[in-house]
């Protein structure tokens, strides 16, 4: 008897190695600007060479898992309710990097970066750290265990030039290693070309020639938003068909909704609440305002830019490394965003200039601020520290 077999082909397989493994550790993912890199990146990134694993620690800010679950990372909540809790998770996090064979540690704001260095010198996995903030904004308890544990890391990455100099200004050490990575967006993604399901202008009953003003952020002290209504009442009381929209939640959402009742602007602003996709709500505005006190550099403005909104913003932390002021946007002192009323009022009469500067705001951000020269840059980052592990 003869038995049938499935005939052997003689090509050679080449057997690929195998990915490298990176954890990133971040406090929370919820619809933060930091929170929300880490699908988009991930989006960019050779996922045939790295396998990304993602570490939280408050489940009730899990906005992002399902996104970073779709794009192919693994995600895991070690739930802490504090930042102590958050430092007691070093053991359990170092099983895990033991576990799935972790080879890079990226660590995202103070407290997840303080465990991971922990957990770094615990495992002896090379520890990378993204700086997203000045160092003078921070808490004093997180600003001096931040910087007693910093040297505990092999690079140190700042979304800008700015925090780049608020870490030299607190830390004078040479090592580690600090790099400028300015933050990226998808602009192919974020564009006024590609068909939006929704027409948020329709929706609201906006009439097509209406100037419509805007934000997306989370409702925290540093957004000044109520400083922000009080802009826009003033350059609704001079243009009464302009319209005005916030997306977004937090914290302060019944003192931001005091605030519009008591400036008379209900019927004026719309507040659309936490949105899981930006871009028909950025399409809908013309321009994207900030009066923030402080940022590093906000994902939200390069999002918006690259969707033709003219930014019009307080010239905080890396801001103006995005804006040149009267080209591609409006630039006021941190000191004075009152001012953003009288210029936005100047602008709203110039409508050739406005057109100019929309088109201009985009450039700007495809020339310089894309997620594939992010990502490049991470990766380049990632095979240099790898590469110079001792234990590799």
């Amino acid at each position: 008897m003869t038995t049938a077999t499935t005939p052997v082909s003689k090509k050679e397989y080449i057997l690929q190695p195998p990915r490298v493994a990176i954890l990133h550790i971040i406090k929370s993912l919820g619809r933060g600007g930091a929170e929300l890199l880490l699908p988009a990146s991930l989006s960019t990134h050779d996922k045939e060479k790295f396998d990304f694993h993602y570490l939280y620690f408050l489940p009730w800010k899990n906005q992002v898992v399902h996104e970073i679950e779709q794009e192919g990372g693994t995600v895991v909540c070690f739930p802490a309710k504090n930042n102590v809790e958050i430092i007691m998770k070093a053991g359990k996090i170092a099983a895990y990097v033991r576990a799935h064979n972790i080879q890079l540690i990226h660590c995202h704001l103070p407290w997840a970066g303080i465990v991971g260095r922990i957990v770094g010198r615990l495992t002896g996995i090379p520890v990378v750290y993204t700086e997203h903030n000045k160092w003078e904004r921070y808490h004093k308890l997180t600003y001096w265990m931040n910087k007693l544990s910093f040297a505990s890391q092999q690079q140190v990455i700042a979304v800008s030039g700015e925090v780049a100099r608020s870490i030299q200004t607190h830390y004078h050490r040479e090592r580690p290693r600090i790099q400028v990575v300015q933050n990226g967006i998808d602009t192919g993604k974020f564009t006024r070309c590609r068909h939006m399901e929704r027409d948020i202008r329709r929706e609201l009953n906006i009439p097509a020639n209406a100037t419509v003003i805007g934000i997306a952020c989370v409702f925290r002290v540093q957004k000044r938003l109520t400083i922000w209504l009080e802009i826009a009442s003033r350059l609704q009381k001079k243009h009464p068909g302009i319209r005005f929209i916030i997306v977004g939640d937090g914290i302060l959402r019944n003192e931001v909704h005091q605030k519009a009742r008591e400036l008379d602007m209900e019927s004026h602003v719309y507040f659309a609440g936490l949105q899981t996709e930006m871009r028909p709500w950025l399409k809908a505005m013309d321009i994207f305002m900030m009066c923030s006190e402080f940022e590093g550099l906000p994902i939200a403005l390069l999002e918006a830019m690259s969707m033709e909104c003219v930014p019009a913003c307080t010239d905080a932390g890396g801001i103006p490394e995005v804006i040149r002021d009267e080209v591609n946007g409006l630039l006021v002192p941190v000191s004075d965003p009152w001012q953003l009323a009288h210029r936005l009022s100047a602008l709203l009469f110039q409508p050739k200039r406005l057109a100019l500067m929309k088109r201009a705001a985009r450039q700007t951000v495809v020339q310089h601020f894309s997620m594939k020269k992010m990502v490049a840059w991470l990766e380049t980052i990632y095979n240099r520290v790898i590469q110079n592990n001792p234990r590799r």
